[in-house]
């Protein structure tokens, strides 16, 4: 679509306040869904460029994680290992965040339109909230597991049993399912779902699905407490976790020093990683502090003062975070696999066992074909 054709389908939207073109009203064969993905991403040259990195971002987590986790169940070494058991959870969640977020946004993109309140929008807001708070909960596992298996090697084992481990597998789930329950149970305590099936974003994220059902308080009070609660333990842990382990690399003896800078080094690696990991959620918050101070009242006002009437598009300030946030959600999901994964040597053992068996399998049904080629040709050569 070029820059004439882009102007063309802008003018057929009819903006209230030609301003700040903060008013669409629908006019011409362009509805409201299209008018409102062009207030969100005017520029038509970002499209493209969005959708690109959208699928690769989608399809380089589905590739790496699918592999890694094939890797660890192939491997029977790794089977019992708490630390594997941990990063197979988190690549669990990584997957059906990556399913439930990287489809919906390339579909949004492609199709120049933003999403419709269906039944599968209840289903992206319950499962993106839970695989979220599943991959929050299990990194903040994976650095108390870190900080035993360091600081406390001789008792690793008698304070992470089996039984123990499995009990904390089922409670990050169970937490985590309960959130995204109350969650959807608060939604329906607000003004009720408006009448017109357009969201005002490319994903139903928690912010649009709380705009269309009507702005109920609980389910925001809910889900910012729970979401602040849970990343403030997070950090917390963290931060406790590898203070301890950095402080014990640096009171080592003499004879390891080599090992202790390489240590530090690990350490100071996976304080970066996690800052990248929780961007996403660390803007969510930021932009949920601002919603509260300044724009849930004058949103509210304007809803119902333009309710059956105008379809109101989001300001500047919330297309930025909107199309970012689009954008982040993908990204931890990339980077987990890489950071917990592959930077671990029987992990990358495991995944090099995985690849040899499938070269291997791959040869052998290559020459069982050329096999079968060779018995078909010689009963016609021979009539």
């Amino acid at each position: 679509m070029t820059t004439t054709e882009t102007h063309n389908l802008a003018e057929q939207c009819d903006w209230f306040s030609e301003g700040n073109r903060t008013e669409p009203r629908v006019t011409g064969r362009l509805d409201a869904a299209s008018c409102l993905f062009l207030s969100i991403v005017p520029n038509e040259q970002a499209v493209p460029a969005l959708i690109c990195v959208s699928v690769l971002l989608t399809l380089f987590s589905l590739l790496i994680n699918g592999l890694i986790l094939f890797g660890l169940g192939w491997s029977e070494d790794l089977s019992w290992e708490p630390r594997s058991a941990f990063l197979k959870n988190l690549i669990l969640s990584d997957l059906v965040q990556t399913v439930t977020f990287g489809p919906a946004v390339i579909r949004s993109l492609v199709q120049r339109r933003t999403m419709e309140f269906s039944a599968w929008c209840y289903i992206q807001y319950f499962a993106g909230t839970t695989s979220i708070f599943v991959s929050l909960v299990t990194i903040t596992c994976m650095a108390l597991e870190r900080y035993l298996y360091v600081c406390h090697a001789i008792h690793y084992l008698v304070v992470l049993t089996q039984v123990r481990l499995r009990l904390s597998l089922s409670f990050i789930w169970v937490y985590s399912i309960s959130i995204g329950i109350v969650n959807m149970v608060l939604l329906h305590t607000g003004a009720g779902q408006k009448n017109d099936q357009v969201t005002r974003g490319l994903l139903c994220e928690p912010d649009m699905v709380e705009q269309h059902m009507g702005y109920p308080r609980a389910a925001a009070v809910f889900r910012k407490l729970a979401g602040s609660c849970t990343l403030l333990l997070c950090l917390l842990v963290h931060a406790f976790s590898y203070l301890r382990m950095y402080r014990d690399a640096c009171n080592a003896v003499v004879p390891f020093n080599a090992d202790n800078v390489t240590a530090r080094k690990t350490v100071l690696f996976y304080c970066g990683m996690l800052f990248l990991q929780l961007l996403p959620l660390l803007l969510k918050v930021a932009s949920d502090a601002l919603w509260e101070v300044g724009g849930t009242v004058a949103m509210m006002a304007r809803s119902s003062q333009f309710q059956g009437v105008t379809k109101p598009a989001p300001s500047v300030t919330a297309v930025v975070l909107h199309v970012s946030l689009l954008v982040m959600l993908i990204v931890p999901p990339c980077i987990n696999p890489l950071v917990y994964g592959l930077r671990n040597a029987d992990t990358r053992r495991a995944l090099r066992s995985l690849l040899r068996w499938l070269w291997d399998a791959g040869v052998r049904g290559v020459e069982w074909m050329r096999v079968r080629d060779v018995m078909h040709r010689n009963p016609a050569q021979e009539a």
